[in-house]
């Protein structure tokens, strides 16, 4: 008996010594994924059980986002805004590849590039960011995001299921690329002084994807959202993901581009907190202060709230993480700053974090706090719960499995004043799920 005892408590240390050790290598090389839910002791099976579970809600439960129209397509939709966003149908076809649901994805896609697409004019090629259910355009203009998504998703379906199945996700996903015209070519740029290389036309008469200066991804391709980003935007791997496969001759500006994402991402997080704003400058320095409509010229000049850390942010600690898992690329910086915020968000409290903060770490005054479904509250938000969680990919303190834990154990469930976003909240809970089980993965051919 005591010698089981033994053999048990060992057992245990070396689980625990595992599951605090941050991996040296990313899977572009190594090929392998942790499953942080089995290091920390929880059972295989009852890990499958509840990755899949976690699915059903988003795709097939009572409170599901994914809604087949006719045989042939299918929309995931903001439920509390009631639209079809670019960001929603692209995660969509991020988790249908993954998951090898090849009627998912394909369904998506048709509605996406059926009603979402730009089929010619200055957005060729891009999507409208914003539909409703019925395919018309509640907006003309792109979300950034939701192109890197539908780009990077396309090649993986490429990898897995080819291109003679009815869609050459391929081509497709070299077309989006054709269209965003990254790069200095004689019909894009115009010549400067001699030694001076290629100058960009101006902004106006080109919609780029990727800014062409600073080579960081827009908050939108056009008009004023060109010229500043979201921190939310930049998942550095994708971009390896394109010169390894995209095949569109742009290797080593993708892996240029990869390279200045993650030194912005050094700059754009705050070096006590971790927190990032919802939208900064390409510099990672905040957006400015703004006059408040009809306010006196000589009154203060308004915070920004675009300089919160908010829903967009939500995302940047789990978007470093996958760059982490895939490509390692900057790892001890990674590691440095999953721990920090992690810091951060555990002196607020694991279970008690609100979900909207000053970069600084402060709460927002009522008028900053961005409203969501009809309601302007902070709140302890799941997708948070689960992007904080995934950031334990990065640590070794062992702060990180109590996010891990906490979201294991976390209630999708209706707020007590009736707020419930299946949508946003659903689909950040479903990605986390997917990191700490080893299964969101680079799709070879």
């Amino acid at each position: 008996m005591k010698k089981s005892v033994i053999l048990a408590s060992l057992a245990m240390l070396a689980t625990s010594a595992l599951a605090l050790t941050p991996w040296q290598k990313g899977a572009f090389e190594t090929g392998q994924y942790r499953n942080l839910f089995v290091e920390m002791g929880y059972q295989p099976a009852e890990v499958e059980a509840k990755l899949k579970e976690v699915f059903n809600d988003v795709f097939y439960g009572p409170n599901k986002v994914y809604f087949e129209v006719d045989e042939s397509m299918a929309y995931i939709s903001d439920l509390k805004n009631h639209d079809v966003r670019t960001e929603g149908m692209s995660y969509g076809m991020m988790i249908a590849v993954q998951f090898n649901e090849k009627d998912i994805f394909d369904r998506l896609w048709r509605w996406s590039k059926r009603y979402m697409q730009h089929s010619s004019g200055k957005r060729q090629g891009y999507f409208a960011w914003s539909c409703k259910t019925d395919g018309s355009h509640n907006a003309e203009g792109a979300a950034s995001d939701g192109e890197l998504y539908f780009i990077t998703a396309l090649l993986f379906a490429s990898n897995r299921w080819g291109n003679d199945t009815g869609i050459n996700y391929k081509a497709e996903a070299q077309h989006i690329l054709n269209c965003i015209q990254p790069l200095a070519t004689k019909d894009e740029f115009r010549p400067g002084a001699p030694g001076d290389g290629p100058v960009p036309p101006p902004r106006s008469t080109v919609s780029y994807l990727i800014d062409p200066t600073t080579q960081l991804i827009t908050f939108t391709p056009d008009g004023f959202g060109q010229r500043f980003t979201d921190p939310s935007y930049h998942i550095p791997a994708f971009y390896e993901v394109w010169a390894r496969w995209a095949d569109d001759g742009r290797e080593d500006y993708w892996m240029e581009c990869a390279r200045k994402s993650r030194e912005f991402l050094h700059k754009a997080t705050d070096s006590i907190t971790g927190l990032n704003p919802d939208m900064c400058q390409f510099d990672g320095s905040l957006m400015p202060a703004f006059r408040a409509p009809g306010a006196l010229q000589d009154a203060p000049p308004r915070r920004n709230g675009s300089n919160n850390f908010r829903y967009d942010s939500w995302r940047v600690p789990m978007n470093i993480a996958l760059d982490y898992e895939w490509s390692c690329a900057d790892g001890e910086w990674q590691r440095q700053y999953g721990e920090r915020i992690q810091n951060f968000f555990y002196s607020q409290g694991v279970n008690t974090f609100v979900d909207q903060y000053r970069v600084d770490g402060s709460l927002p005054e009522d008028d900053e706090i961005l409203q969501a479904g009809g309601f302007r509250k902070l709140r302890h938000s799941i997708g948070l719960v689960a992007t904080t969680a995934a950031a334990s990919l990065l640590c070794s303190h062992d702060k990180s499995r109590e996010f891990v834990d906490a979201l294991w154990n976390a209630r999708h469930v209706p707020f007590d004043d009736g707020y419930f976003d299946a949508y946003y909240d659903g689909l950040l809970r479903l990605f986390a799920f997917m990191h700490l089980s080893g299964h969101y993965r680079i799709i070879e051919p």
